[in-house]
């Protein structure tokens, strides 16, 4: 098998994976709006990895890596929405 098809591969189930392991932490988080057990710092620095790893994707010559970029959209973005929620539950509501 050519090595570009193994790499492809690989970061679709990494993709998908790390999408899947997430995203119930997220969903939940934002329907119950519970934040009680999540450390601030975690979600602060997930969303700043997942927008480099972002930014990576999309500044990777000569291709972009549509796989490392879609999944950390969806990470950062989920990340960003929790940590939102977790400052609003921490500092706002009394």
């Amino acid at each position: 098998m050519e090595q570009g098809i193994v790499f492809e591969i690989c970061g679709i189930v990494a993709s998908i994976g790390m999408i899947l392991g997430y995203l119930p932490q997220a969903v939940e988080t934002i329907r119950t709006r519970n934040t009680d057990g999540i450390a601030l710092p975690t979600f602060l620095m997930m969303a700043v990895g997942g927008f480099a790893f972002m930014l990576q994707g999309l500044l990777h010559k000569p291709d972009i890596i549509w796989s490392l970029f879609l999944t950390n959209l969806v990470t950062t973005s989920c990340s960003c929405i929790v940590f939102s929620i977790k400052i609003y539950n921490d500092y706002f509501r009394k």
